[in-house]
């Protein structure tokens, strides 16, 4: 089948008003820190890069999407888009991406990244038709950057100062280069931020046209709380104006961007509908595999109230369920624990003694179980609270970051621990 190229809104002004868009909100981690960034922020009443009222699984984002489809036909794009990086949760971007393009080989399909860990996956977006993918790059000297990215994780080393500037800027040029001998459409996504780069905006326009980018969207910075650049204004429009007409001379201009959440969906500049948002809000409370029946949860706790223990040292697991007629949640089984020792057979185990839950709720759990029963259909999830605070509000896909423990790691608040 033929992809019409053309239908892209992002890509294509004249298509923005007849086509919209999807992004899948299944990449929550980032392997850089921006100082302009913090996703601990989310009112649905706003508009910007980093933020989603709910996440998703692959197969939860492929079930939204056949929904959302039906709402919105003239959908023509699945993207994803974060609210971390794509290429900082490879294995949940490119399955998503896989099951997108069986089930429906007329999209467009589209990724927005970083690009720091974009060049490895190349000769696979080519393979899926991934025909377009958006890179943020605000600088091409390192001194620049040095000032804009407080941090970057790659290969599981942390990188600062110059030379994590260096390390970034290289690979988005190099996955810039190698997405255009792939013969994918790229567009480089630069923000605008007073004091910083807005001098320097016009050099990163003319390298990145060097190396055969489509399109260039120079946008103005969003003044964010709690950031570094938290007492930095946002640039004057006439500035925007002015480096926009300046840069056009090297690359043609996007300025209809809409500076879009991770979840958004629709036609570009429009907020995402309430029953939209229902969808969304459903998907994200079915099992990470919604084909399969997993109507309980299992949670480790010391003393049976709250969610207080590590997942190694559990004896047994509490099982709650809820009554679909009065919504009340209950505990309906306690299962003794496979005894400790023997490696990834243990969990294998604990997979299958669990294996109507979809999910597993623990104060603390390490790499070797969560990847174990994760691969099986079972989310591990690291909170701390009130066991039925926490069931209840997962039986009725109420949010609860507030309880989850690894909630600032994944707000990118700095630190760096454990997001690559």
């Amino acid at each position: 089948m033929q992809l019409k190229l053309e239908n892209h809104p992002c890509f294509n002004d004249s298509a923005r008003h007849k086509f919209g868009r999807i992004h899948l909100p299944v990449a929550p981690k980032c392997n850089i820190q921006c100082n302009y960034c913090n996703r601990k922020f989310d009112c649905m009443n706003e508009n910007r890069p980093g933020v989603s009222s709910r996440l998703l699984s692959p197969g939860q984002a492929l079930h939204y999407l056949k929904q959302a489809v039906l709402l919105s036909p003239n959908i023509s794009v699945v993207g994803i888009a974060g609210p971390g990086d794509p290429f900082a949760n490879s294995e949940e971007t490119m399955e998503t991406l896989r099951l997108v393009r069986k089930e429906f080989p007329e999209m467009l399909l589209c990724v927005a990244t970083n690009g720091l860990n974009l060049m490895p996956f190349i000769p696979e977006l080519k393979e899926l038709e991934v025909s377009h993918v958006t890179i943020t790059i605000n600088a091409i000297d390192p001194a620049i950057g040095a000032e804009i990215y407080a941090w970057v994780r790659h290969e599981k080393r942390m990188h600062r100062d110059i030379e994590a500037a260096e390390l970034l800027i290289g690979n988005q040029l190099a996955a810039l280069s190698a997405l255009k001998a792939a013969g994918i459409t790229a567009k480089v996504n630069t923000i605008i931020i007073p004091g910083v780069n807005d001098r320097h905006v016009l050099a990163v326009a003319e390298k990145v046209s060097e190396l055969g980018a489509d399109i260039l969207n120079c946008l103005p910075y969003y003044n964010t709380k709690e950031t570094v650049f938290e007492n930095i204004e946002e640039p004057p429009a006439d500035m925007v104006a002015d480096i926009q007409k300046a840069t056009s001379a090297f690359l043609p201009q996007m300025k209809h961007c809409a500076r879009c959440r991770a979840d958004a969906v629709g036609i570009i500049g429009e907020m995402n509908s309430e029953a939209m948002t229902e969808k969304l809000h459903e998907a994200a409370r079915l099992p990470k595999n919604p084909s399969e029946t997993r109507p309980y949860l299992a949670v480790t706790s010391l003393e049976g109230v709250l969610v207080n223990q590590h997942l190694g040292d559990a004896d047994r697991f509490l099982v709650y369920g809820m009554d679909p007629a009065t919504g009340t949640c209950s505990l309906i089984d306690s299962r003794p624990a496979p005894k400790p020792g023997g490696g990834q057979h243990r969990w294998e185990a604990v997979a299958d003694l669990i294996g109507d839950c979809r999910a597993l709720l623990c104060s603390s759990a390490g790499d070797s179980p969560t990847k174990v029963l994760n691969t099986k259909g079972i989310e591990v999830m690291v909170l701390e609270g009130v066991i039925e605070d926490a069931v209840t509000g997962l039986f009725k896909g109420e949010d609860i970051r507030h309880m989850t423990r690894n909630s600032r790691k994944h707000a990118c608040s700095g630190t760096g621990g454990g997001c690559g």
